[in-house]
């Protein structure tokens, strides 16, 4: 059975640093689209990044330069470092897959894309 699972959430101060795991099982996380996403308290699930089959990653606006996407294929594993972290930044994060997908251009960012979803885990950001 396909199962994504979220952890290494939790409380942080602003400027901090995070590390976020996304364990794949039930497909191979390399040879697919994955996703990372965020919902905050009021608002809708937006895309922070991807990472395509060949390994390219695409980013939010309003991420890039602070968070980086990347996988273990020996972990089937997704990861996300996300560094210099802003109050802005607290949400639900989840990650998504898209097994055998290949996508280019806003398909990447794009939920719709992306068939299989963690439950999730909590980030919060405050001084």
């Amino acid at each position: 059975a396909v199962q994504l699972k979220e952890s290494g959430g939790g409380s942080v101060q602003p400027g901090g640093s995070l590390r976020l795991s996304c364990t794949v099982s039930g497909f191979t996380a390399e040879s697919s689209c994955m996703g990372w996403f965020r919902q905050a308290p009021g608002k809708e699930r937006e895309a922070i990044a991807s990472i395509d089959s060949d390994g390219v990653a695409t980013y939010d606006g309003s991420v890039k330069g602070r968070f980086t996407i990347s996988q273990d294929t020996a972990k089937n594993t997704l990861y996300l470092q996300m560094n210099n972290l802003r109050p802005g930044d607290t949400a639900m994060y989840y990650c998504a897959g898209a097994p055998g997908k290949y996508y280019f251009g806003d398909a990447l960012l794009d939920q719709s894309s992306y068939g299989y979803w963690g439950q999730g885990t909590k980030v919060t950001v405050s001084a």
